[in-house]
Formats: C-alpha cells, structure tokens, sequence
C-alpha cells in the first residue's frame, strides 16, 4: 500500500460497465465521495441512466471490444470535466458453467474478448491522460485468479490474466508515478452470480463441496466501499472479504494441496462429470 492518500473530490473517474453491480455501486461511493464519474457502458440507455444519478455523472455507451469506442468513451469524458484522473475497467462476462471439454468455443472467445482484451483496450484508451494526471489505473479481478477455476475456466483464465496486466503495468508506469490497483473478489450478490450460479443447480452442488469460508458472499456496496477506500489510499492490493488474504498469500502452497484433494474428492468428480455431459448452449451475462 502506498502512503499517498487521494482525496477524491474534484477527482474524474471513468468506469466501464458502471450501470450495474459493482460498477454501479463503485459509481455511487465515488459520488459520495466528490468524484466526478464519466459511465461507459454498452447498454444504450446509459446516457439517460446516468443523467438520474446526482453528482456530475456522464453517460456514454462503448463496447470494450472495441477500442474505437473507448477512445471515444475518453474523448468525451475530457470534454466534458477537462482532464481524467482514474480509469476502472470494471466490464466483465461470465459464461454459463461448463468444463472445457464441452465449453463453446463462442464463449470461450467472448470471454477473453470482455476480460481480457476488453480490459487491456480500456487501460490503452485512458493511458495517455492518466499518465498525464499521474492518476490511477484499476483492474476487477478475482480470487479465481488463484483459486481452482474448475467449471469455469474461461472465466478463471482471464482473472489470472488481469492480475499479470496488473503486476505489469506497476512496474512499467512507476516512473509516471501512476499507481496501479488491482481487486480481488469473491462472490458478490450481483445479477451476474444470480443468473450465472444461483439459478445453475450443477453450480451450485460443485460449490456444496467447497469449505463454507469461500462461499462467504459480499454486496455489491461492500465491495464498492473496499474498492474506494484502497483507490483513495493508493493501494496496489484491494482483496474482498478479508478471509481471502491468507488465500492469495499462501496461493504457492496451498493451491496445489488443494488442486491435489480436489482431484480426489468424489462429490466434485462426480458434479463435474454431469457438467462434462450436459449439452451447454453458447449463454453469457455481461456485468452492467
């Protein structure tokens, strides 16, 4: 953690998927806070969407996969509040649950095109008046990151990619003194983990096997309130809820001890065999 504090008001923030979840609840802490926040979403009706919001809120629709449009998303945001200090690529999709012997490849692709690519095109995007503001840059990733992304592994695939983006860009931007935020969660009660997991009985008879601490669940106004707080103190490191820490330190030892008894464990052998031969039609949630 950096001993730097930020105070956010006054600050301009530009967040991509921000009109639900987290991205919508980060959009309203930040608010509170006295940012100012430019929303950049896919759904069309962002720009009247944010106009309900208070605060001084822009709404702009872009798609990640399209850098075109990001730039755009920048453009505007710099027009409209004179600078842009903190980028959040916050816009992320999970596919239906699957293992990857029978993933379609239209997910697996969608999937890194969001996470990844998605997420790279957004820090691109805003780079150049980030460095310029000395500002911040801030990746969603997650504890699957580290954790065994059996079931879905596209999804695990690109977490742990935007932890490398992460460490990456530490180092590289340091001399800009730009600091670089990357956030870990867990599951957060958000339309995604609803339609992705709750409603999938298969999910959620794997998770069933899993040690009950990591089921633990977190809001979204939680999660959001983590997310500020390490943006306003400068962090490198935001992981939600805490019980994950000893998780991500520890991840060199205890992931292949847990990879080993999982590979024994019966329960999860079996739920993933019906995973293995259930028919698994191409079915994404993007997060708003």
């Amino acid at each position: 953690m950096s001993s730097t504090s930020t105070n956010l008001a006054g600050k301009v923030v530009l967040i991509t998927g921000g009109n639900g979840g987290i991205g919508a609840a980060t959009t309203r802490e930040l608010l509170e806070r006295g940012a100012k926040v430019s929303i950049a979403d896919i759904d069309p009706a962002t720009p009247a969407r944010a106009a309900q919001l208070p605060g001084e809120v822009l709404g702009c629709v872009a798609d990640v996969r399209d850098r075109a449009s990001l730039d755009n998303a920048v453009a505007q945001a710099i027009d409209r509040f004179g600078h842009l200090d903190i980028v959040i690529a916050n816009a992320g999709l999970l596919a239906k649950a699957a293992t990857i012997r029978n993933t379609p490849i239209a997910d697996l692709e969608a999937t890194l095109a969001v996470n990844v690519t998605g997420v790279a095109n957004t820090v691109q995007a805003a780079l150049e008046p980030v460095i310029v503001s000395q500002g911040q840059i801030v990746l969603i990733s997650s504890v699957f990151a580290f954790l065994n992304g059996m079931g879905t592994i596209p999804y695990a695939m690109s977490k742990a990619a935007v932890e490398q983006l992460g460490r990456g860009l530490r180092v590289e931007l340091a001399d800009h003194h730009v600091s670089v935020l990357t956030a870990y969660f867990s599951l957060v009660d958000t339309d995604m983990i609803k339609n992705g997991v709750d409603q999938d009985p298969v999910v959620m008879d794997l998770l069933s096997t899993l040690p009950k601490p990591m089921l633990k669940r977190v809001t979204p106004a939680s999660a959001a309130t983590a997310l500020v707080d390490g943006i306003q103190a400068r962090s490198s490191v935001v992981v939600h809820p805490g019980l994950w820490r000893p998780v991500s330190v520890l991840r060199g030892l205890l992931g292949p001890t847990l990879d080993t008894r999982f590979t024994r464990d019966r329960r999860i052998l079996d739920v993933l065999a019906r995973l293995d031969n259930r028919t698994t039609n191409s079915s994404k949630k993007e997060l708003a």
